[in-house]
């Protein structure tokens, strides 16, 4: 009872991709995770503000890195003329000691996001707007932009209280079982001066179809022929 799957992980290899994209012998697995793990860290503490996402990964040769930042606000992560992002781009080359090659993709419709909606409440919460009303608006929010079902769970010290609680809202339509659904998951933290409140966000975007992944592909072949 109550053992739960990440909706993206139950869903890779069927409708969504990895984050980390390389291979390397088994000896260097553990090595390559840290340093994936630590780029992650070091861009998203340096970015927060920005609304960063997520970050992917793909690595070429041993020595060469491809970093994608999927991020709410480019323009704060890439500065006037490109000074943020070059900057950027020079301390994970410090970081890694490997040549980095940096791009910088907006997310075109941050209110269907679940990672940066997750994180606005948690900012709404750290300013002390009632958590209520905060799950309550990034609702709304969201489905105004055209998603099929939203959910948002909070779960801490709500408003202060001494013990400690659960407490979600949801509108429409979340088919966690449905491995064709396209369910986007956040999870973000609340720092505040009663403890940690943590955040999560389930946002389904509609189905999935195989026929429509295939086509294109298949169309290609066809012409080729």
């Amino acid at each position: 009872m109550g053992q739960k799957v990440h909706p993206k992980g139950l869903r890779l290899g069927i409708i969504k991709d990895w984050d980390s994209r390389w291979f390397a012998v088994p000896k260097k697995n553990p090595e390559l995770l840290a340093e994936d793990v630590r780029i992650r860290r070091f861009i998203k503490s340096r970015h927060y503000s920005a609304g960063i996402s997520r970050v992917e990964i793909e690595r070429g040769t041993s020595n060469k890195l491809r970093i994608s930042v999927h991020t709410g606000k480019p323009g704060m992560v890439i500065g006037k003329g490109g000074v943020g992002v070059e900057a950027l781009r020079k301390d994970l080359e410090q970081l890694t000691g490997k040549q980095v090659n940096l791009n910088i993709l907006e997310v075109k419709n941050p209110e269907v996001d679940a990672q940066l909606v997750a994180e606005s409440v948690a900012t709404q919460l750290e300013k002390r707007i009632a958590f209520k009303r905060a799950m309550k608006q990034a609702v709304q929010r969201a489905m105004r932009q055209g998603a099929k079902g939203v959910k948002v769970m909070v779960s801490g010290r709500l408003g202060g209280a001494e013990i400690a609680r659960r407490e979600w809202t949801w509108e429409g339509s979340i088919p966690l079982h449905t491995l064709r659904a396209d369910i986007d998951y956040g999870f973000a933290e609340a720092h505040t001066t009663y403890g940690v409140i943590g955040v999560k966000v389930w946002i389904y975007k509609g189905q999935v179809l195989p026929g429509a992944r295939r086509r294109p592909a298949a169309a290609a072949r066809e012409g080729g022929r």
